[in-house]
């Protein structure tokens, strides 16, 4: 068999020989303080994300399923449930994004926090004190995710195949393996081994599915096993990212893996995620907040959602084009809503707010009538933009014949202080006012080499069997 010719000292690494020696060379001086803010405020919205979600549909069956595992050192957040770390992380990643709230990272189409660090608590509890930085580690596996994401990802893949399961393991094996402290060989293992871990279909919008909760958790229980695989000895193909039947190549995307490049220019990938105000697709979340404007200043003139004959929303191709967005009803599940351009906009146009609420109206006689009077239309200016910035202008007709109408440039997420109260009130109505300052605290000493056990105990009711 024909075997290519070596590459000289001085080129550039193959992808995934490049992201294993970053992700094993990153240190806690190389990352400023604000970066590892952000890292702080993304395990933050997570662990909300979890509490939040427990007693939806998905999230029950989820945990039934959890209950049925041998037990192990690894918590699962909001129970007393403790299980192995495969199984933990599977358990609070498909918790983490059962409210479909999770952090989003917009040039890779993919959630991250809701993989990294499911992956990095059952790690971290399960390897005690001979952890290391558990926030350099999360770091580390956004950086990862994004990067393959990023550059492998476009709006024709993402229609067909989920981001989040298909770059999940990924950014998990990274994450790990760093918390870890692998070297750059056994880093690339994990790696490598995550790739062929990758999956995840997008045909779940169309079919009324619920199957895209477990696109993180396996993407986290994935990773997991990576990580512990390598560390093991186990020796995978070297080039799974960028190699002739790679994973980019598996997608006819080869020659796009020479694109990524992690830390470049001192830029962390993580600075680049942002908190949704909504709980639902991130491709709803400008359109939404538009859509509250527009209800203020209907009510503001005397109005209801009932004035309004017809509406129209100008946005981007990514967003119209991807699974479940353009969908105007009749909805017969939670996730077919909240992934809905239509349902989503006419819900807060109904209700006068963004809230979780909106998505338990399914059948609601106004919402229905508003999002089946949406049209949906594509504008250069938004189309320009993305995917640095997410625009949207919402349009009502009303039926005096007036129009209406507002814009965004961008969506308004929501900042570091919001998260953090976000998540005092989620976990003070589950947990009482001492729970959540538990957490707080918790959050506060990331440093220590409990903190992991330490957080996860801070999110079990006091009465958990």
């Amino acid at each position: 068999m024909p075997t290519a010719a070596p590459r000289p000292d001085t080129a550039e690494p193959p992808a995934t020989r490049r992201l294993a020696r970053a992700i094993a060379g990153l240190r806690a001086e190389d990352v400023p303080a604000g970066v590892r803010d952000k890292a702080r405020g993304c395990l933050a919205d997570f662990v909300g994300c979890v509490l939040e979600s427990a007693d939806l549909p998905w999230s029950r069956s989820a945990l039934a399923y959890a209950r049925l595992q041998p037990p192990g050192p690894a918590g699962v957040i909001g129970t007393g449930l403790r299980l192995g770390a495969t199984e933990a992380a599977f358990a609070n990643g498909t918790l983490g994004h059962g409210l479909v709230r999770e952090d989003m990272h917009v040039a890779s189409c993919s959630h991250l926090g809701v993989v990294v660090w499911p992956a990095l608590l059952a790690l971290a509890e399960q390897e005690g004190d001979k952890g290391g930085d558990l926030l350099l580690a999360g770091i580390a596996g956004y950086e990862a995710g994004a990067q393959v994401g990023r550059a492998l990802f476009d709006a024709d893949l993402a229609a067909r195949i989920r981001p989040t399961g298909t770059i999940g393991a990924i950014a998990a094996a990274a994450a790990g393996a760093r918390f870890l402290g692998l070297s750059e060989d056994r880093t690339l293992a994990a790696l490598s081994l995550a790739a062929n871990m990758a999956g995840g279909l997008n045909e779940w919008p169309w079919a009324g599915g619920t199957e895209m909760v477990v696109h993180a958790g396996t993407a986290a229980r994935a990773g997991v096993t990576a990580v512990l695989l390598a560390r093991e000895g186990m020796e995978p193909s070297p080039s799974a990212l960028e190699g002739r039947a790679g994973l980019f190549a598996a997608y006819g995307r080869r020659d796009r893996a020479e694109r990524i490049a992690p830390f470049a220019e001192g830029h962390f990938e993580i600075t680049e995620v942002y908190w949704k105000p909504s709980p639902a697709c991130n491709y709803v979340q400008t359109p939404c907040q538009v859509a509250a404007r527009l209800a203020t200043r209907l009510a503001e003139a005397g109005l209801g959602a009932e004035a309004v004959e017809s509406l129209r929303i100008d946005s981007f191709p990514h967003a119209v084009d991807y699974p479940g967005c353009d969908f105007a009803g009749p909805f017969s599940a939670v996730l077919e809503a909240k992934m809905s351009l239509q349902y989503s906009v006419a819900a807060v146009l109904v209700t006068g707010e963004i809230a979780e609420a909106n998505y338990r109206m399914l059948d609601d006689p106004g919402i229905a009538r508003l999002a089946g009077a949406t049209t949906l239309a594509l504008d250069d200016g938004f189309i320009a933009a993305y995917p640095g910035k997410q625009g949207a202008r919402v349009t009502l007709t009303l039926r005096d014949g007036q129009e209406m109408a507002e814009e965004m440039a961008d969506v308004d997420s929501v900042d570091l202080a919001g998260v953090l109260a976000r998540l005092d009130a989620i976990a003070t109505a589950t947990l009482g006012a001492q729970g959540a300052a538990e957490i707080a605290a918790a959050l506060e000493e990331l440093d220590r080499p409990d903190a992991a056990a330490t957080l996860v105990a801070a999110t079990v009711p006091a009465n958990s069997g």
